[in-house]
């Protein structure tokens, strides 16, 4: 006995799927995205205003991809129609940060009064601005807004202090 496993997707108004052996590629109001989805024993079809997620056992591992690949599909269809964004706040105590967006790349001067900047990459098709103690991170793909973010706050973990003391950093305050 097999029991249905199958995940129905929505496609919602202006969003329109195009699919070409595991590359998918979704567009919409915001923008153009492109993911590959593949693993054995599963099965995506796109069809008439809904795409289709399926496992030909229902093994443990092939229900845990499918409900993966559901999540991965709403979140690219809710990327380039409404977008993600990420705010993190600039905190510093003793030294004031200088925080500026050059290229791909965020660059972090003066952090704990280092004479060196520190550096962290932008990923993708991302935005980053920097007004006042806030970044602003957005970008239709939620993996590289949120590796963004991760890298920023990873660029300026404190290691050589006592982190009660020096609690300066960019920390994410708000994701969305």
């Amino acid at each position: 006995m097999v029991k249905e496993i199958a995940r129905t997707i929505k496609i919602p108004e202006g969003v329109s799927v195009s699919l070409s052996r595991d590359l998918f590629t979704f567009r919409g109001p915001k923008g153009t995205v492109e993911r590959r989805l593949w693993y054995p024993g599963i099965r995506i079809e796109a069809r008439e205003g809904e795409i289709v997620v399926d496992a030909e056992s229902s093994r443990k591992e092939q229900k845990a991809m499918v409900g993966t690949f559901t999540s991965h599909i709403n979140n690219l269809i809710i990327g380039v129609t409404e977008g993600f964004e990420c705010k993190l706040k600039i905190v510093y105590a003793h030294f004031p940060m200088q925080v500026k967006v050059e290229g791909k790349t965020l660059i972090i001067g003066n952090f704990l009064g280092e004479k060196k900047s520190r550096v962290a990459k932008i990923l993708g098709e991302t935005n980053v601005k920097v007004s006042g103690n806030e970044v602003v991170i957005s970008g239709i793909n939620k993996e590289d807004v949120g590796q963004t973010a991760a890298n920023i706050e990873q660029k300026t973990k404190i290691k050589r202090f006592d982190p009660r003391t020096f609690q300066d950093g960019i920390y994410i305050v708000q994701k969305a």
